[in-house]
Formats: structure tokens, C-alpha cells, sequence
């Protein structure tokens, strides 16, 4: 059975960045996108984008760190565009000073926590209404190689995209019999105001920066639903060749799973 495409998206963090071109890939692809963020001014432009594209689209506002908002923002959306069938979490923030978790700022940890894992919660706990009735959707969920290394600064956000990635694992168990497929998406190193901020690619006299289009790529992939077998998986969009996962992943349960290293065969909970 071939899968249906996407045909309504919904992109947090819309208005610069990353989210920006996702937005207007989306809708260049022909899908209809709703454009979320905190204000109508700063969104504008990219809805402006998306129509020019040629896509129905408009903007949606919501603070990502407030429930009410989200489900409001969604509500609108669905009423003007149709039932959001492809969810794309991107809105993210990162901790204010590269200092270990002792030296930093806790009411600055748990709003980066605030917003890079309740806030994709909050938003998913919105769409998924709509998307378990139809009997179909798909979630991408935007991380970072950052929750899976350890790290000697930015705690918050390296725990928060962690935790990002063990909600996708999960969803995408939980929610496989809704036909609700859910990714986890790192774009790599991409130019943005977030990661030019950072004091670890400041100090670098030569950063490994990539494109958006990596991720867009991936995205539109998704929408298509060629990557609905990768499920609950961790996809790097600058590194990985989509071909190759999907000739490998499926026949492992465990590949690119935020799981438990076991220590063997003799291990109980392996």
C-alpha cells in the first residue's frame, strides 16, 4: 500500500532560520502551511514566502510554552488549512552562557527545558486529535547530535533534545496503530542566529557549516511518505544517506533508538 502524502503542515518557530526553510519548502512542495511563532509581524515574511510558492498558508501565533495558545493556534489552523497532517517542531532555544550545569543558571536551564521539550509536547498533544481521527499523520521532530554526546557545557539543552529523542521513540511505539509516524532530525550545523551565538563555533576560525536544505530535504521526504519506516528513528540530515537507512533500519529494532547500551548477551536487560 503506498502512502498517502502530506497535505497540511504545521512549523513552529517559522520566521527566521531553520523553520523558514522548512516552511517554504513545504509549501514549494505544494503542501499548505501554517506558520507558528509568537508574533504576526515577525511570520510575515514567511507566509509571504509560502504564497508566492504558490501554497495556501498563513500565520498562526502561539507561545510554544503555553498550552492554551498551542491548542488555540492549532484549532485556527486546522479551520483554515485542514487538519494539520505533517507537525514540524523546530521552535528551540539554547542555554544563555557554555558553562557546565554547576556554574550555571537554573531559572535559565529549565526555560530552555521549558521550551525545547514541553514545548514540542505541548504542540503534539494539540495536532494529535486530529491526526489519530483521520488515521494518519507525521511528526518531525527537530534534534541535535547534541543529545546524544555528552557535553562539557549548554546541560539544558543537550538534556532537553535528549529528552526530545526518547519522546519520539516513544510516540512512534505508541501512536504506530493511530498511523502516526513520528522522526527525529538533526539538520547539522546550520548557520542560524541560535548557533552563531555560541561561543564553541565563535572561537573556531573555520566552522563546518551546512544548509537548511539537508533538512528540507528529509522533510519533504517525510511529507511524501517515504520515510514512514523510519519510525522512532534518529536521521542526521547532513551525514546520513536516506537509501542506506532504509535498507538497514527496519530489520533492527534498536538502530538509532534512544536506548540502553547492555553490556552483552549475559546482560539482564539486554
Amino acid at each position: 500500500m503506498v502512502a498517502e502524502a502530506s497535505r497540511v503542515a504545521l512549523v513552529t518557530g517559522g520566521s527566521r532560520g531553520i523553520g523558514r526553510e522548512l516552511a517554504l519548502g513545504l509549501a514549494g512542495h505544494g503542501l499548505a502551511v501554517a506558520v507558528l511563532g509568537r508574533s504576526l509581524d515577525s511570520l510575515a515574511e514567511t507566509v509571504d514566502g509560502c504564497r508566492r510558492a504558490g501554497a495556501d498558508a498563513l500565520a498562526v501565533t502561539a507561545d510554544v510554552r503555553d498550552a492554551g495558545s498551542v491548542a488555540r493556534a492549532v484549532e485556527e489552523a486546522a479551520d483554515r488549512l485542514g487538519t494539520v497532517d505533517l507537525l514540524v517542531n523546530n521552535a528551540g532555544t539554547i542555554d544563555s552562557d557554555e558553562v557546565g550545569f554547576a556554574d550555571a543558571d537554573l531559572d535559565d536551564m529549565l526555560a530552555v527545558m521549558d521550551v525545547n521539550l514541553l514545548g514540542p509536547m505541548r504542540v503534539i498533544h494539540a495536532v494529535l486529535a486530529g491526526m489519530r481521527g483521520s488515521g494518519a499523520g507525521r511528526i518531525l521532530n527537530v534534534n541535535s547530535g547534541m543529545a546524544y554526546r555528552r557535553g562539557a557545557a549548554y546541560t539544558a539543552y543537550c538534556v532537553s533534545k535528549g529528552g526530545l529523542g526518547r519522546l519520539t521513540d516513544s510516540l512512534a511505539h505508541q501512536l504506530a496503530d493511530d498511523g502516526v509516524v513520528v522522526l527525529d532530525v538533526s539538520p547539522g550545523l546550520v548557520r542560524t542566529d541560535m548557533t552563531e551565538s555560541m561561543a564553541m563555533w565563535q572561537e573556531m576560525d573555520d566552522p563546518p557549516w551546512g544548509e537548511a536544505a539537508d533538512i528540507v530535504g528529509v522533510a519533504l521526504r517525510l511529507a511524501d511518505g517515504d520515510l514512514d519506516e523510519l519510525s522512532g528513528r534518529f536521521v542526521h540530515a547532513a551525514k546520513d544517506d536516506l537509501g542506506t537507512l532504509l535498507e538497514v533500519l527496519p530489520g533492527d529494532r534498536d538502530a538509532r533508538t534512544f536506548g540502553l547500551h547492555t553490556y552483552g548477551s549475559r546482560d539482564p536487560l539486554g
